[in-house]
């Protein structure tokens, strides 16, 4: 089995390493390791384990409180360009993408949340003063607060002029949340050989890899209107299709006494989250889910192998779930319940670190995944 050189290199292009982000990322972790000290003068304690999971997590004794913060990224500079065009701002969809890349990190750990809290940051004053695009970014975010069952604690919105460009915002936040009981903590060490995974289907892009995307979008036909085959829409507005909410899916789960042992937000580096937990196993992916055609765009105007596709973007794979082999006729009934189709992708088997997608022959190996 083929294995890739770096899936990184389109990116790195368009502007983002992910190797030197990374090492930023590794070295922030090692230093926050350090202030757990401050939680027990407190009464509480630090679930070692989650230090680099996609949330934070501490006991509080008879339940766990669980944290994250996350930023959209540059999806709304192509709402921003697409406006033009639809005569919409989208920046409903935009909210609630922000929303999703809180939230569905939030609940990778079993995470229910009970509040959120926005962050805007924008280059001018002025970028408050568009009505229209206030009304659907502040309609978009509620309506997805709604969804997911928190509350919207408030946020900050701020002016950096000489930080930001003007015409141009930051949109992130934080979120908390609660694991009760217990048993619904999600950890990378509950992995076991033999467990199956489970994929919740992508909308399309989500919010990762929209800088390639945008770099892409320039070299177009009809830029941002150039039909997407397949699917008949423009490019732009095909990207701004909005991120599944993967929370409620998970207590959908859980409620129905589904086994969880672990779950993962497939985002940034694409296919290879899979092996984030740390232990050496190997993940064997023996069907794939249908690909959006977006993908075939991306792929091919940016003159991508499969093996740097698959290690990029999600290809259609938003949500993955571990869980034992005996619990997956309960799982995919409980999901069908809610309108969500769950493909039995694959099993985890004992071996090195590393992802095997063998319909496509392809592996990517443990040290192609650098966050931890």
């Amino acid at each position: 089995m083929a294995k890739t050189g770096s899936t990184d290199d389109a990116y790195a292009a368009a502007g983002v390493r992910y190797d030197t982000i990374d090492q930023g990322k590794v070295r922030a972790q090692r230093a926050a390791a350090a202030t757990a000290a401050a939680l027990p003068p407190r009464g509480l304690q630090e679930v070692t384990e989650s230090r680099g999971e996609s949330a934070y997590v501490v006991d509080l004794g008879d339940q766990y409180l669980t944290t994250v913060t996350e930023a959209l990224g540059t999806k709304n500079l192509v709402a921003d360009a697409v406006r033009a065009l639809t005569g919409r701002s989208h920046y409903d969809a935009i909210a609630r993408d922000t929303v999703a890349t809180i939230l569905n990190d939030l609940c990778t750990v079993g995470g229910a949340p009970t509040t959120i809290t926005a962050y805007w940051g924008a280059g001018r004053s002025e970028w408050f003063d568009d009505q229209a695009r206030m009304a659907d970014l502040v309609d978009g975010w509620g309506a997805a607060c709604a969804e997911a069952g928190c509350s919207w604690g408030g946020g900050e919105t701020q002016v950096l002029n000489g930080l930001i460009e003007a015409g141009a915002v930051v949109l992130g936040g934080a979120a908390v949340g609660l694991i009760r009981p217990k048993v619904r903590l999600l950890l990378g060490s509950r992995i076991a050989a033999g467990d199956v995974m489970l994929v919740a289907p992508a909308s399309g892009i989500h919010a990762n890899g929209l800088t390639l995307a945008r770099k892409i979008a320039a070299a177009l036909p009809q830029g941002y209107a150039t039909p997407v085959p397949g699917d008949g829409r423009g490019y732009g507005e095909v990207l701004l299709d909005a991120t599944p909410l993967y929370g409620p899916l998970v207590e959908t789960l859980q409620e129905a006494h589904v086994d969880l042992h672990y779950a993962v937000h497939v985002t940034g580096h694409g296919w290879r989250k899979l092996m984030r937990a740390r232990q050496p196993l190997t993940y064997v992916v023996e069907r794939l889910p249908p690909v959006p055609p977006i993908f075939a765009v991306l792929t091919e105007s940016a003159s991508l192998s499969v093996e740097e596709a698959y290690g990029t973007f999600n290809m259609g794979a938003g949500f993955v779930f571990f869980v034992r082999d005996a619990d997956v006729p309960r799982a995919l009934d409980a999901a069908r319940a809610r309108g969500t189709e769950l493909l039995a992708a694959g099993h985890v088997e004992a071996g090195d670190k590393r992802v095997e997608l063998r319909p496509l022959g392809i592996s990517f190996a443990g040290d192609s995944l650098a966050i931890r």
